[in-house]
């Protein structure tokens, strides 16, 4: 068995579409700005795991998102196999980092902001 959608809440579909797609490089698997319907897969996997950017409306996700960041936590986690590249990259289309580089035992980590409400865990991971 395999994850092949997972979901996200976002204060504005189509602009959390935006920034996924033309900031983080994500790609389109699915998009309908009237139905307010947004997933988005990885470019390196375009067959893997998507991303379905789900609207937080006025429900239990805006409870829930407002909670994780003020909590300072992530809701997700990006793997990268070179976080400092990857970080400038980011950094150099605007991207807001919340804090310095982290460097605990297994690697590299560090949280951004993706401009929807969501702080997101940027994590080195292994080459191999």
């Amino acid at each position: 068995m395999k994850i092949s959608l997972t979901s996200i809440f976002v204060d504005d579909p189509i602009k959390a579409h935006k920034f996924y797609t033309e900031v983080l490089g994500f790609q389109t698997k699915e998009f309908d700005h009237h139905a307010q319907v947004a997933i988005v897969v990885s470019a390196e996997e375009p067959n893997g795991t998507a991303l379905l950017l789900e609207p937080r409306g006025d429900s239990f996700g805006k409870d829930y998102q407002e909670t994780l960041y003020q909590q300072g936590l992530p809701v997700i986690v990006f793997g990268t196999t070179n976080i400092e590249e990857e970080k400038a990259r980011l950094k150099d289309s605007g991207v807001q980092f919340r804090d310095d580089l982290d460097k605990p035992e297994w690697g590299l980590q560090d949280l951004f902001e993706d401009s929807c409400g969501n702080l997101i865990m940027l994590d080195e991971i292994s080459k191999t």
